[in-house]
């Protein structure tokens, strides 16, 4: 397999490398012998396919009409006419909440149809190959993310909306304690209580009513908060594949959540994939064989870090090597197969005759190991999930970056 190096948009790594867990106080330690720490074991998997957004809800909250009275004359009674007016005023704006939440139900789905046209119209060129950074896709990619942004505007919106009936429904249930309490009142007559009873029943079924409302109109903030939280990380890694012209995925991130953990009998081996300039196939066994891939270097099959083979190694034998659709296929199904796993992202320098040689060597080394960082908190892997170190290898021809599986 082929790994190339490329410039890696930065879109989120700030955010993402918050919180990265190196191997010591230092960014880049010196690696020594020692087997490494024990992981859990565990197989995954997982359907990738491309999810659309949610489904909202689509209940439509239509109060039924307050049934009128005739007047008693008495206290209670025109305490009864002030309640079935607060009611009717109640009901108005429960209607005016629910014609809210239909527009931003319209709008939230327009905006996601637009947003997925465009994804899906970038993937689609990217299918059949086009040019790194191609202006046309970056362009498109803009618009898609401005109507991510759309989206998470309509989000917002809802959570206003969220906010207001949850005082409609503080409102209602005072509305219905104020005519339970009316029963106690002195001063009544039997058609005081009668009209006293229908309204009651009315109230009640508002306030449930609005509770049902709350309960939906919550949910689909819920579900559209994940989505947006899910296609940030698709955007992001949608970025890195159009910066190379390549095809990727989802998000890693969300490949990650989507993997179903399942108990494996015993510890996979990884195959290494070797990057040399070229792309290569995606290894076909996690079970120790050998890696069936354009370009796998079999002398690098018995590399090793604490008696672990690496997953991936990249060679920085000349320049721009295109490395990231080897490495997001790699490392995507290592998370598929192992979704608690943890990698050891590792700068190799070769050793050298001379200690001025092998400084150069391990400055250039650890700046392309922080370049493979960039490009993998940007295709959406959890930074804490990352340890960076450094080494010195006599195997090693050429600077290197290796990632491990732990």
């Amino acid at each position: 397999m082929v790994l190339s190096k490329s410039r890696c948009l930065t879109l989120g790594a700030a955010l993402l490398l918050t919180g990265c867990s190196f191997a010591s106080d230092a960014l880049f330690p010196t690696l020594r012998g020692g087997e490494p720490p024990a992981s859990s074991e565990g197989g995954v998997q997982g359907d990738l396919g491309d999810a659309g957004p949610p489904v909202l809800g689509s209940t439509y909250f239509d109060p039924p009409s307050v049934t009128p009275g005739s007047p008693t004359g008495t206290f209670v009674g025109r305490k009864v006419s002030i309640y079935r007016e607060e009611l009717r005023q109640l009901q108005e704006t429960v209607r005016s909440r629910n014609a809210d939440l239909q527009r931003l139900r319209n709008d939230t789905a327009r905006d996601s149809v637009t947003y997925h046209e465009l994804v899906g119209g970038i993937q689609a060129r990217l299918q059949v190959g086009t040019t790194p950074g191609n202006p046309v896709l970056t362009d498109r990619w803009s618009q898609s993310q401005r109507s991510l942004n759309k989206i998470n505007d309509d989000i917002v919106a809802m959570n206003q909306l969220a906010t207001v009936v949850a005082s409609d429904s503080a409102m209602a249930a005072y509305l219905l304690d104020s005519v339970r309490a009316a029963f106690n009142l002195q001063g009544a007559v039997e058609e005081d209580h009668r009209q006293l009873r229908i309204l009651e029943d009315e109230t009640n079924q508002n306030v449930v009513l609005i509770e049902r409302l709350l309960t939906e109109l919550s949910s689909d903030v819920s579900r559209q908060q994940q989505y947006l939280a899910n296609e940030k990380g698709n955007l992001n890694t949608l970025a890195v594949a159009v910066q190379n012209g390549q095809l990727y995925g989802a998000s890693l991130g969300n490949r990650l959540r989507a993997a179903t953990p399942q108990i494996a009998s015993a510890a996979p081996g990884v195959s290494p994939l070797i990057a040399r300039g070229r792309p290569a196939g995606r290894p076909t066994s996690f079970g120790g064989g050998p890696a069936e891939s354009a370009g796998y270097a079999s002398g690098y099959a018995n590399a090793t870090f604490g008696g672990q083979r690496p997953l991936v190694v990249i060679r920085f034998d000349h320049p721009n090597v295109a490395y990231e659709e080897a490495m997001y296929q790699a490392v995507g199904a290592a998370l598929e197969r192992r979704p608690n796993a943890t990698f050891d992202l590792v700068a190799v320098t070769p050793t050298s005759p001379g200690p001025g040689q092998t400084a150069l060597g391990a400055n250039s080394s650890r700046r392309n190991a922080e370049a493979v960082l960039r490009s993998l908190t940007n295709m959406g892997l959890p930074a804490d999930r990352v340890r960076l170190s450094a080494m010195n290898s006599a195997d090693a021809v050429t600077n290197e970056v290796r990632i491990y599986v732990r």
